[in-house]
């Protein structure tokens, strides 16, 4: 269930090292909303579902902090999102 860090920070050039960071980040945020949405979908205690639930969603919004940055450092994952949503608003006509 738990991504491992994808890669070994010897082998990345100096000027992607923080792209890099954020990426595993944004793993890691996700594995969490994973983690928190499949436990607070088990669980009968509604305070536990509850809590999970919102802590699930905090976990979203750090993902979304993660992306903004990288977004800010990386021209090439900017464009290729805005092609990746252009693709899918034509799929969906």
């Amino acid at each position: 269930m738990m991504s491992q860090i994808p890669f070994n920070l010897d082998k990345i050039n100096k000027e992607d090292v923080d792209k890099e960071i954020l990426r595993t980040g944004i793993i890691a945020e996700l594995d969490a909303v994973s983690l928190y949405e499949q436990l607070a979908s088990i669980t009968g205690n509604e305070t536990l579902k509850k809590v999970f639930a919102e802590i699930a969603k905090e976990e979203k919004t750090h993902v979304g902090e993660f992306q903004a940055l990288l977004l800010k450092l990386d021209q090439e994952q900017t464009s290729e999102l805005e092609a990746g949503k252009k693709e899918v608003d034509e799929l969906m006509k």
